[in-house]
């Protein structure tokens, strides 16, 4: 009974551990895990990452995200466009302009919402109650931003670029370039040269060695060697054996 209690208490202290930073987990790290970044826009705390999520609806999208993080709020279903509100963040997905079949994951720090958005444009979507906290019951939402698939026609204070290498340290993409090899043992004595790996490599070579060969290098390099096929030599000899007396 006593070692029972123990192991439920050992339990509930790993899950009071493991579940607060589950939550603490922003979905944005989820979104740059899964989707390559397209564009950039601000810095410090007022920032928005734009991800493009190809061949996906707006819905569908929505759905993977909400089901790895429930947001404050979710608006309604649309093929065009639907926000998702978290404690940090807001997520903005919208129909690709270039591309309908694609969608675009639009990731905005509260602050860059609060000093880009016009409020009157984001009650078509959130609740009142979420809006008067988010623009501080009326002190921002005075810009004219709707998003980043309308970005030359209402623009935001700073202007959109392609990512560069110090974005991608900030909110890398999940596609990275790799390359390998493949070692097969081969019949002969020749030996098989490793190649250039994938990232963090250091440029070191290696070779595999097979058997086979009569050749003296061959023998030298070779892990295994063939067990001697002759007889042990026997020594004779003789002696004798004395009682004690």
């Amino acid at each position: 009974m006593k070692k029972w209690w123990l192991h439920s208490i050992k339990i509930i202290l790993l899950l009071s551990l493991v579940v607060p930073m589950l939550a603490a987990c922003a979905i944005s790290d989820t979104v740059k895990e899964q989707y390559p970044l397209e564009s950039v826009n601000g810095s410090g705390s007022q920032t928005s990452y734009v991800y493009r999520a190809a061949d996906q609806t707006v819905p569908e999208v929505a759905k993977q995200l909400v089901d790895k993080k429930k947001p404050e709020q979710q608006s309604a279903e649309s093929t065009e466009r639907m926000f998702l509100v978290y404690s940090d963040e807001v997520i903005q997905i919208q129909q690709a302009p270039d591309d309908p079949s694609d969608s675009l994951i639009e990731i905005d720090s509260k602050e860059y919402v609060r000093n880009n958005y016009s409020s009157s444009f984001l009650q078509g979507y959130l609740l009142a109650s979420v809006l008067s906290d988010l623009f501080d019951n009326g002190r921002y939402g005075h810009g004219n931003y709707r998003g980043y698939s309308q970005k030359d026609v209402y623009k935001p204070q700073t202007t959109y670029h392609k990512p560069t290498d110090q974005d991608l340290k900030k909110a890398p993409p999940m596609t990275v370039n790799r390359t390998g090899s493949i070692l097969k043992r081969s019949k002969n004595a020749d030996s098989t040269a490793v190649g250039s790996g994938s990232s963090g490599s250091t440029g070191k070579t290696g070779k595999v060695i097979t058997g086979g060969s009569s050749s003296s290098s061959s023998k030298k390099s070779s892990v295994f060697t063939k067990p001697k096929k002759s007889a042990p030599k026997i020594r004779m000899g003789s002696g004798r054996v004395s009682r004690r007396r």
